[in-house]
């Protein structure tokens, strides 16, 4: 018998999550799901609000008790909305230097894992297509006010990229020299496996602007549009990221073990692609959606003794290595009431 078609989606941390939240817009299951959240409570969960609990006992429900509950949450027409706010959570909610959270190692659970495998298939055929969607021609940047201010689009990408890597390389080689190789020391540093500093750019202003991981609540941006041609490689899965990390090896042992030892519980070797080599023969390297749901925050086999992890990249994102990319076009402003609410262009 072959896999099950909607088996990416259970495989990997991210994808669990964004099913386990999209079922919780049934009233019932966020209840559920709320009460587990109180009872394994950690600082690092997203919890669903359940009362005030003065006038009776908490309720306590079992993970059975909660997969019994998910049999409602598939069968029915996908909700477009709630899909999307789903996604946002699990976006958010990545983590790469600390363990998952309760809801995340709620997902992991094989019997909610096998409960949201009828889920899983629904979303998959509603909005796979989108999902596996390649770079497109328009791109958007984002500069946060807070943060960014409202400069150039890029810095000079050769330069930038080159004092990226010799940062990267000092740190690997400072933490191999200072480090313990405990990996459960409390050590944090180097954790992202993507060239942070070049330019980044999204397939839609809702992403650029929605799809923010650990996102700072920013309620002012100003949305750039981008546009490049270039030898773009597509990422659609950890196949494609664990083929990048053979091509292209460079070990980060040292500067990421405790971080990813963390957020995966694996203890070994690691590696992630040398991005310098890479610029050499492309001039970006797109993340579809999919490939970010199925691909990040988990463990990604490369070979008998290394693995790797896609670690601080955004779904439907493209990171430009070469000087491809330029702006095209008038900024636009975009704000927020406060951070839970939508964004409105500003005229």
């Amino acid at each position: 018998m072959g896999p099950r078609v909607n088996e990416p989606l259970l495989e990997a941390p991210r994808a669990r999550r964004l099913c386990l939240d999209y079922a919780s817009r049934q009233p019932h299951v966020a209840e559920l799901i709320g009460f587990y959240a109180f009872h394994h409570f950690d600082e690092r969960s997203t919890v669903i609000a359940i009362g005030d609990g003065e006038h009776a006992p908490i309720p306590d429900p079992s993970v059975a008790d909660i997969a019994k509950a998910l049999a409602s949450a598939s069968g029915t027409p996908v909700d477009d909305d709630a899909l999307a706010a789903a996604l946002r959570v699990t976006v958010d909610v990545a983590r790469y230097w600390q363990e998952p959270d309760t809801l995340d190692r709620l997902a992991a659970e094989p019997q909610i894992i096998e409960a949201l495998r009828p889920l899983a298939a629904d979303l998959l055929a509603h909005a796979g297509s989108s999902w596996r969607r390649e770079r497109s021609d328009q791109q958007w940047a984002v500069q946060w006010h807070l943060r960014d201010g409202a400069g150039p689009v890029a810095p000079d990408a050769t330069e930038t990229l080159e004092n990226w890597d010799a940062g990267l390389r000092a740190a690997e080689e400072r933490a191999r020299r200072d480090w313990p190789t405990d990996p459960t020391a409390r050590f944090s540093g180097e954790w992202w496996s993507v060239p942070v500093w070049m330019l980044s750019t999204r397939g839609s202003i809702a992403a650029a602007l929605d799809l923010v991981e650990d996102a700072f609540g920013d309620e002012v941006a100003t949305v750039i549009p981008v546009a490049g041609e270039g030898r773009t490689l597509e990422i659609h899965g950890p196949a494609d990221w664990a083929d990048l990390c053979r091509r292209y090896p460079l070990e980060v042992t040292a500067s990421h073990r405790h971080d990813w030892y963390r957020t995966t519980g694996r203890d070994g070797r690691w590696l992630q692609p040398d991005w310098r080599r890479i610029a050499r023969e492309r001039d970006a390297v797109h993340l579809t959606t999919l490939g970010y749901l199925t691909g990040a925050t988990r463990t990604i086999e490369v070979d008998d003794e290394y693995a790797s992890v896609i670690a601080g990249w955004a779904p439907d994102s493209t990171i430009w290595l070469t000087d491809a990319a330029t702006e095209n076009g008038p900024r636009q402003e975009w704000r927020r009431e406060h951070p839970d609410a939508a964004w409105t262009r500003v005229e």
